[in-house]
This record gives C-alpha cells, structure tokens and sequence, in this order.
C-alpha cells in the first residue's frame, strides 16, 4: 500500500504538471492564431485557479453535485458506522465522513484531498441491497481510494480535463469574431487548422487519459479492499448485485461518474468503450481468482 501512495503523489505531481504544460501550450498556438498573448495569460489562470479548487473544494463540489447529506451516527445508519469505523482500525486510517445520497441504484463514492479529508458518501439504494459482508467489501473498496490517495490524484486530474475543455470552448467561439478575415497568410491558416484540430482533439486526448487511469484505479481498489477484509467473495457479490442493477442514477453526472464504483449511467454494452469503469465481469473474475490462490 505505501507504494501506491508513493506512486499516486508522485503521479499527482507529473499529471498535474504535464496537463498544466499541454494547457499552456494550448494557449500558446490560440495566441498565435489570433495574435495575442491574452490566451496564453488565460489559460495560465485557468490552470492556477482549476487546480486550486480541484485540490481544495473538489469533495464538496462533488457531494454537492450529488445531493449527498451528511448522517451522524445513529439509526438507521448504525452499522454503517461500525462496517466504517472496524475498517479504519484495520486500515490504520483516520474515519471519513459519511454521506447518504437519496437514490434507488445501489452506489458508492469516496472523495477528498487526503485521508484527513475525506468523505465516502453511498446511496440508498445500496443499503436495500446490500447484506453486511457486501457492504463491507464496498466500503473497504472506497476505503482504498482513501488510503492510496486515489481520491487526490482523480480530483485533480478532472478538474484539469475541465480547463482543457473550456479552453478549447473559448478557441472555437472566437473564430466566428474572425470569419470577415480574408487576408491571412499560409502561416495563419496553417495555425488556424492546427488550433482547430487541437481544440477538437485535446479534451478528447485528455478525457482517453482520465479514463485509462480512473479503470486501472478501480482495479487496484477491488484488490486492495479484499485484502482490508480477507473476503474478496463479499465484493464479488456486491458487484454482482450492482451489475444486475443496470438502471442509471437519478442524480448521475459526467464530472463525478469517476468517483463511484459502479457507473451512474447504467451497464449498458454500448457505453462500455468510454466509460469511466473497467468491465464488471472483470473485475468479478479477478476477485474470484483471489479466492481460488
């Protein structure tokens, strides 16, 4: 585990670098095309002030975004509680906050900067289905994003994709201010197709990015959150129920579907080329294979 968290900081640092080094360079050739050094000066804030709020108010934005409300520890939520509390001793991690979302589909997220920070937030529906040696696995799984720092590392990485996004937005609604420019040169025109094709390539590339790293997370949390309870079989079984599940949350969104442990939007095949989440069979079958060792 303390390899993982190594890894994830480290990989915060050169992610946050790298997206923060392609935005400038995004503002630089937008400048270029339209011969001012403003955008490279507004995609250097969009940068700063992106990955200030990533870091700092992302977990609230993302609780925010789906209507979680805080619950204290008492009935009905009792054994969440104790589930949570038995598996901070076990993983040596301070307890997260606890949050209820008010919605049918059974899920799970776990968000925040840090393990001091951090806040795992299920959903009704989840509790309906789920026998305790189910939930168990769920939460040990959200408890490994907290305690591998997954939860730092997917923050910060969207709240970059965003910027790229919204960068790329601002480039192609300022070209129709350049429509009535009939005199631009082979070199303009050259980085006009250029900005072109980087505004409508770089969220894609960015977003391919965020996706290839939120799957191999989830994979590693399967694994890690078996080992936190030695009864891969409860998670097995959890994720059989949240595949049978297929219906879409009601309070889904694109910005935090990363964070859950199954996709909000449903199992559907056609969804499973982009989705934010690596096959559900999969992951049963390698939990599966923990078992059989």
């Amino acid at each position: 585990m303390y390899k993982e968290i190594d890894s994830n900081k480290r990989k915060t640092v050169l992610v946050s670098f790298l997206f923060v080094l392609f935005t400038l360079a995004l503002g630089w050739v937008f400048s270029k095309v339209f011969n001012s050094w403003g955008w490279l000066i507004a995609a250097f804030l969009v940068s700063i002030v992106q990955g200030f709020v990533g870091y700092y108010y992302s977990d609230k934005v993302a609780l925010t975004m789906s209507k979680a409300v805080k619950v204290e520890r008492k009935e009905p939520f009792l054994e969440l509680y104790r589930i949570v509390e038995n598996l901070t001793i076990t993983s040596g991690l301070p307890i997260p906050q606890i949050y209820l979302i008010n919605d049918p589909a059974p899920n799970a997220f776990a968000t925040g900067r840090d393990p001091r920070h951090a806040s795992i937030a299920v959903t009704t529906g989840l509790l309906e289905i789920m026998n305790k040696e189910e939930l168990r696995g769920v939460i040990a799984h959200e408890m490994s994003h907290v305690g591998n720092y997954d939860i730092r590392l997917m923050s910060v990485i969207v709240v970059l994709v965003g910027a790229i996004a919204l960068l790329a937005d601002w480039f192609m609604r300022s070209l129709w201010f350049r429509r009535g420019d009939n005199e631009k040169s082979q070199a303009d025109t050259f980085l006009m197709i250029l900005g072109i094709v980087l505004a409508i390539l770089a969220p894609i590339a960015a977003a391919l990015i965020q996706l290839a790293i939120s799957r191999n997370r989830e994979y590693l949390a399967d694994a890690s959150g078996s080992l936190l309870t030695r009864y891969p079989e409860g998670l097995a079984s959890a994720l059989e129920k949240l595949k049978e599940y297929s219906k879409p949350m009601e309070s889904r969104n694109r910005a935090t579907a990363h964070l859950f442990i199954s996709s909000p939007f449903g199992t559907q095949k056609m969804q499973s080329w982009f989705s934010t989440h690596p096959p559900i069979d999969d992951r049963i079958k390698r939990l599966k294979s923990m078992v059989t060792k």
